[in-house]
């Protein structure tokens, strides 16, 4: 058989007679013209749609399934997408739940901060007494302690009834002057207060990098990251009014902290997942309740 297509297939363009007998019947033959190229184009065809069908199969029906190794490639980056995804969630739990143990410690009213100290500090930021504005005393220094040394102490966080510091003089309590001063020196408001949209302040568009400033003098009892509003601090002042700057570059402040009217708390950026671009948002609340801050705002 071998050698017959041997003399078959050696000269592929010319005609071939084959001789078809039965053993059984010898006088009775059958004579065939054949063209090897015909026959060698009609198995190449053949071959040909096969392959196709049979790759059709594998890449168009569940079929490829059965073919070793077919996947793995895309096992592995899901394996390796879940992982990140898996991270990311990880960090994002811890994030939530310290911010919602600061918040708890906003609402508890235990917030730890730094004793003040210097006498001459209180003394340059306290005014004069006045009738409206009632001395508070001086607390007392721990049993056995020096003034001087750092103190922890409990600061109310929602309802501040008055600030006080140590020092050889007594502290006045400073009230809220109304209306207040812008927290940045530039820029333009792009959104407003809209509680029916779950919008609780105000959006200022600035340019990046620009200062923050505190509206009036009070302890930062937030100076963290939160997902949402990125790099956020928050500022509790006298008669029960909050104040919170979102979405910052840069935080300067820390927990406890006391600062002044108009020092510098942050600079602006585009942090958090909320954001469009470089802006400040600028909550104000009360006794708890948000506040539109457009009339509590010089120009807003």
């Amino acid at each position: 058989m071998w050698s017959f297509l041997v003399d078959l297939l050696r000269r592929p363009g010319s005609t071939h007679t084959v001789v078809v007998m039965d053993e059984e019947k010898v006088g009775r033959t059958r004579r065939y013209q054949v063209q090897p190229k015909w026959l060698l184009a009609v198995w190449g065809g053949s071959l040909f749609v096969i392959a196709v069908a049979g790759a059709s199969l594998l890449a168009l029906t569940p079929l490829r399934t059965f073919v070793p190794g077919y996947g793995m490639e895309q096992l592995r980056r899901n394996a390796r997408l879940n992982a990140i995804r898996v991270a990311a969630l990880q960090d994002s739990v811890a994030a939530q739940r310290q911010y919602i143990k600061r918040f708890q410690q906003l609402v508890t009213g235990r917030v730890d901060s730094v004793a003040r100290t210097a006498t001459q500090e209180a003394s340059d930021v306290a005014p004069a007494p006045t009738a409206d504005r009632r001395p508070v005393p001086e607390p007392a220094p721990a049993k056995g302690g020096d003034p001087s040394e750092r103190q922890v102490h409990n600061q109310p966080a929602i309802a501040v009834s008055g600030f006080s510091a140590t020092g050889g003089e007594d502290y006045v309590r400073p009230t809220m002057s109304l209306p207040i001063q812008s927290p940045v020196e530039t820029g333009f408001t792009t959104r407003g207060f809209d509680a029916d949209d779950s919008h609780f302040g105000t959006d200022l568009a600035v340019s990046e990098g620009t200062r923050v400033r505190a509206m009036s003098e009070g302890y930062v009892v937030l100076a963290d990251w939160t997902r949402e509003g990125g790099f956020t601090v928050a500022v509790q002042h006298t008669d029960g009014y909050l104040s919170v700057y979102k979405h910052n570059k840069r935080l300067l402040k820390q927990t406890g902290d006391h600062v002044k009217a108009r020092e510098t708390l942050a600079v602006t950026g585009n942090s958090g997942e909320v954001t469009t671009g470089p802006h400040l948002h600028f909550e104000l609340w009360r006794n708890g309740l948000a506040q539109d801050p457009r009339p509590y705002v010089i120009g807003w």
